[in-house]
């Protein structure tokens, strides 16, 4: 029997074949932490007696979550991971850098093959460039700044195929809360998501890490697209790293298969307070919303904010709502500066903060009133996601996240395409 992607990513490391179920310690090619997860794990590191990292390049700290501080207390955390840095040599990216996620792939840390963790849940990210990323807990992470190696069980996989044109108004967020909708929230607990079709030569790099970001939303480990010549490029591109990808093999054996028909979809949007509350947008048009939010892991990236613009162009957002923009890194927002993207926003009533986070963390930077409804571009919609437990957050598109604020209510962005 030949093995998925997952199974053979770790077989490379741990340098035998492996299967589903057995445990392996393997090497770490990169690894994480951000000011949420950091801190804890820098105090666990000296617990365990911890001195100095096994190798400072391949880990990096990222200040993003809450960036700039939002008062004294994570003010005295990120003062910690700056001297933490300092001390052992690992990479800092402080205030203003950008999300974790759109750092590591774009500042070349991630290469296809890749084990990487990262004290993130959203970590699956790079699972876009067939690289086996997972999230950790903060002590997991600071006994592998020790080792530089983790372990994991090898998961099962389930094969998810994407076949069609995408329809107008269709973007890589609608696909992956389809998928939501067919798996449900905890339908690939623990499992590896493998990505195939015709559908995926038609998607950027943008729109496949938008996917492989919310593997983690219905539970699964990692969620892997087989390396082609788009991802390879982009990993050439950002990384002078030498790599070499892995490949599923063509008689692997999955755990269970889907397909999704991506010709037949519409808009889709997660309704509160779960990710697979999944509707057509038909069933929610109308819903007024005072907030819109365009940025995150999910959809911050230049793609993200240049649909969004081709939709606000020559419009102005509604009266009765606040348009919220992140840009997911320093980067993103250059390059959106120089092509005007940014003034497109800026001129239709937008609001940009910090490249970060953002308002999805719920720390500072666009926290809902009570009864409040907010369409967001991020990841999850669960009670005080963005933190307040009295407001409710609507998931969707950043085409479909625009036309709401320009309406004022939640409204199908293809009427503006």
């Amino acid at each position: 029997m030949g093995m998925t992607l997952a199974e053979a990513i770790l077989s490379r490391k741990a340098g035998r074949p492996v299967k589903p179920g057995e445990i392996v310690l393997v090497d770490l090619d990169f690894m994480m932490g951000q000011d949420g997860t950091s801190p804890l794990a820098i105090k666990v590191f000296r617990e365990m007696g911890g001195t100095k990292v096994f190798d400072p390049s391949k880990i990096a700290l990222v200040i993003d979550h809450s960036s700039p501080s939002p008062n004294h207390g994570v003010s005295q955390l990120h003062d910690m991971m700056r001297k933490f840095a300092r001390e052992t040599g690992v990479i800092l990216y402080d205030i203003g850098e950008g999300v974790c996620h759109q750092l590591l792939p774009e500042r070349g840390h991630v290469v296809p093959g890749d084990v990487v963790i990262g004290a993130d849940s959203h970590t699956c990210t790079y699972g876009a460039l067939g690289a086996f990323a997972t999230g950790v807990g903060s002590t997991d992470l600071a006994a592998a700044m020790i080792s530089g190696k983790t372990w994991f069980r090898v998961p099962e996989t389930i094969k998810i195929t994407l076949n069609g044109n995408l329809p107008k108004g269709v973007f890589a967020k609608d696909i992956f809360l389809e998928i939501a909708r067919l798996l449900t929230a905890d339908g690939a607990t623990y499992k590896a998501l493998e990505y195939h079709g015709n559908t995926i030569s038609q998607l950027s790099m943008d729109a496949r890490f938008t996917i492989a970001n919310m593997a983690i939303e219905v539970g699964a480990k990692v969620g892997l697209f087989v390396p082609d010549e788009i991802s390879i490029e982009y990993a050439r591109k950002h990384s002078s790293r030498n790599f070499e990808p892995v490949f599923p093999e063509k008689d692997a054996v999955y755990e269970n298969e889907i397909e999704v028909k991506v010709d037949s979809l519409g808009p889709r949007v997660a309704a509160p307070h779960t990710v697979d509350n999944v509707k057509p947008i038909e069933e929610l048009e109308g819903v007024p919303v005072q907030q819109a939010f365009i940025g995150t892991c999910t959809n911050g990236r230049l793609e993200d904010l240049e649909i969004a613009a081709r939709i606000l162009s020559g419009k102005k957002v509604h009266p009765d709502t606040r348009l919220i923009v992140a840009p997911a890194s320093k980067m993103v927002l250059k390059e959106a500066i120089k092509r005007g993207i940014v003034e497109t926003l800026l001129d239709a009533g937008a609001v940009f903060v910090t490249p970060g986070c953002g308002a999805c963390v719920g720390t500072h930077n666009g926290v809902p009133a009570d009864g409040e409804n907010v369409i967001s571009t991020a990841n999850r919609n669960f009670k005080g996601r963005m933190g307040n437990p009295n407001a409710f957050i609507y998931l969707a598109s950043p085409a479909t996240v625009a036309a709401s604020a320009i309406e004022g209510r939640i409204t199908d962005p293809r009427k503006y395409l």
